[in-house]
């Protein structure tokens, strides 16, 4: 036990042992709700113009990568200066030892982190993140009395189940054509597809939707889904 204690206390290990004691306060913090695990993602990508991902380490947090980067650079520096203890060099030589081994604890952390967020990166990759043209094609139900060219909202609920009320437009007819339809006019509680997104105007446009023209399976009269009907005998 002292002599794990002296080489913890000994350059290079007591650099990354202070190292450590900062990361385990982090992540008690974390715990307890005090601070966020991924708090400082986007101030390295913001702030720095660079993020993980420039050193190897893209796919994993920031605070993640560098949690584990002290902690095997520790271990290994501890490792190392336990066999510089057994040595038992003195005076200069141990010192470009001590560095040696600083340099390699490094060098180790590093290509461990990397390896580890490779295969993290390989069997979780990474989702796109949400965005507002995942609605399109998806079926929306009108909420406002009516919808223009300039008004409209309706509600639609995406992949997750989750429901969002949205700024929808309907293309207005040219004057050539013929009156709208009943059907072809949304009103509130109307069914609409939501079948282009307007980036500039952030809506999207909607038309009326016919359930009957969906192309999804249908049940056949008497059967069930793609089976024949029973015959009579």
């Amino acid at each position: 036990m002292g002599e794990f204690l002296d080489a913890a206390l000994s350059f290079p290990a007591v650099i990354f042992g202070a190292a450590l004691v900062v990361v385990v306060g982090f992540w008690l913090l974390v715990l307890v709700g005090a601070a966020d695990q991924n708090s400082f993602d986007s101030d390295v990508s913001t702030g720095s113009g660079a993020d993980s991902g420039s050193v190897g380490f893209g796919g994993v947090p920031v605070t993640v990568s560098v949690s584990l980067l002290v902690l095997v650079a520790w271990f290994g520096s501890l490792s190392g200066t336990v066999l510089l203890h057994q040595v038992g060099a003195a005076g200069a030589t141990r010192a470009v030892l001590a560095v040696a081994v600083l340099l390699g604890s490094l060098l180790l952390a590093w290509g461990a982190v990397r390896l580890l967020a490779h295969l993290f990166r390989r069997y979780f990759p990474a989702e796109p993140p949400p965005s507002r043209k995942d609605f399109v094609g998806r079926v929306c139900t009108i909420r406002t009395g009516s919808v223009t060219a300039v008004f409209g909202q309706a509600e639609v609920a995406a992949a997750d189940g989750s429901t969002a009320v949205v700024q929808v437009r309907q293309a207005p007819r040219g004057p050539h054509l013929a009156a709208p339809h009943a059907e072809e006019i949304l009103v509130r509680g109307s069914t609409g597809l939501l079948y282009a997104y307007d980036e500039e105007g952030e809506f999207f446009w909607v038309s009326p939707y016919d359930a009957a023209l969906d192309p999804g399976p249908k049940e056949k009269p008497g059967g069930l889904l793609g089976l024949p009907e029973a015959g009579d005998g």
